[in-house]
């Protein structure tokens, strides 16, 4: 037996991401992944791209000053700065940056590689292994096929597919879309709270990426719909009323469709502070809860699988399986 440490990195259009593992090489065909370290900053890389184009400066400083800290915590675990042990892929806000160069130097100059400017489809396939690896012969009730739905500041991917049994690791159809929550709130919900007509110009914003996504990927077969992300993991956190963020308690937590809608309207119709008071809310994700809500009430609606169930499980789990799954031979 032996075991190494690799890191996952996941830099989204709002939130930054890592995750430490340990990878233990059981025998020549068989690895364990086990978690060391999570750690999230929200660091609003994509603040203003949909307008501008470009990365703001701010925005990059403040995504460079998280992956300090985190490379830190890698030199901590012991986990080697090269593509072996390193991989971090970045997503909606890089796909569309004018100057996407001057963040791909950057972060080379922090860890040591270059973040992967990941398709929508990869994006969607790497969250589904990550959401589903724990769940294949799992005796809990969820049933394939899964639609895997990771709702993130400037993009929500979809994947469907299979985990477990003889279908295991079957993806059908994936598909990326341009609504996330970050940009559904610069580009419509502008006021605080938002009004019934900027509530509903987003709405169809919404729905007409929910007919794009649909045509791909077929969403009403789902049996499963696992939500992965902050959007859906504190709304599952509201849904248990928890005093606080925890993790253990949201991670497979389900919710109905009904109290996912009727948390989506609430939260549009606070004020910044209410939401701010909430206690499972990160501070990063008071301004854009709300629309993140919104998509997600929609989603749900869409699939019609009465409902979804929160995973803390997501792409950073699928990118450091890519790593473990290396060190098993071709």
């Amino acid at each position: 037996m032996s075991t190494k440490s690799v890191a996952a990195i996941d830099c989204g259009t709002n939130s930054i991401r890592l995750l430490i593992s340990s990878v233990i090489s059981l025998d020549e065909d068989e690895v364990q992944l086990l978690d060391v370290e999570r750690r999230m900053e929200i660091v609003r890389l994509g603040q203003g791209v949909d307008k501008t184009g470009a990365f703001a400066p701010e925005a990059l400083e403040r995504t460079f000053s998280a992956l300090r800290g985190y490379a830190e915590l890698m030199r901590e675990h012991g986990v080697g700065f090269g593509p072996e042990s390193v991989r971090m892929v970045a997503t909606s806000a890089t796909r569309d940056a004018a100057n996407r160069q001057e963040f791909v130097d950057g972060v080379r100059s922090i860890i040591g590689v270059e973040p992967e400017v990941i398709s929508g489809d990869e994006e969607a396939e790497l969250s589904f292994i990550g959401a589903t690896a724990e769940l294949e012969g799992a005796d809990d009730g969820f049933k394939p096929p899964f639609l895997v739905v990771d709702i993130g500041g400037g993009s929500t991917e979809f994947v469907l597919g299979y985990a477990g049994d003889e279908e295991a690791g079957v993806v059908r159809a994936a598909r990326s879309v341009n609504i996330g929550c970050v940009r559904m709130t610069e580009r419509h919900l502008t006021q605080d709270p938002p009004t019934a007509g900027q509530i509903a110009a987003a709405t169809a914003d919404i729905d007409a990426a929910l007919d794009e996504a649909a045509a791909a990927v077929p969403l009403d077969e789902a049996a499963t719909v696992v939500c992965v992300a902050g959007t859906a993991t504190t709304v599952a956190g509201i849904a248990e009323d928890l005093p606080e963020y925890d993790p253990d308690r949201i991670h497979h937590t389900p919710v109905s469709a009904e109290r996912t809608h009727a948390i989506a309207e609430e939260l549009l119709a606070m004020p910044h502070d209410r939401r701010a008071a909430i206690g499972v809310m990160h501070p990063g994700r008071v301004d854009v809860i709300g629309a993140g809500a919104l998509v997600l009430d929609r989603v749900v609606s869409r699939t019609g699988a009465g409902g979804f169930v929160a995973s803390e499980h997501d792409i950073l789990d699928g990118i450091a399986w890519s790593l473990c799954l290396s060190e098993l031979p071709e």
